[in-house]
């Protein structure tokens, strides 16, 4: 198992940077699923933020590669989700 990542922690697009201020994520048998609240500061998205839905290996390490949740991870996040209140209220958004 790999060791919990920091919050906020930098990141870094073409269009902006910015700090992952919440992220839900689920030690899931093949991998970690985990969505990101990701809130840019400098660029040109900055004053907005972007959610993320990526996967780290069981390492740590992020993976790009789309992300795969299968049935037995839905819980999971489901149960990270409540531990993210403003990832949640956005999630919603796209949701209602």
């Amino acid at each position: 198992m790999a060791p919990p990542r920091k919050l906020p922690r930098p990141f870094e697009m073409h269009w902006g940077r910015g700090e992952i201020v919440e992220e839900a994520s689920y030690e899931g048998e093949y991998h970690e699923p985990c969505i990101q609240l990701m809130e840019y500061q400098e660029g040109e998205a900055a004053g907005s933020f972007s959610i993320r839905f990526c996967t780290y290996n069981h390492r740590g390490m992020f993976q790009r590669s789309p992300l795969m949740v299968g049935e037995a991870d839905i819980e999971g996040l489901r149960k990270a989700l409540h531990e993210t209140p403003r990832l949640l209220a956005v999630l919603k958004r796209l949701v209602d």
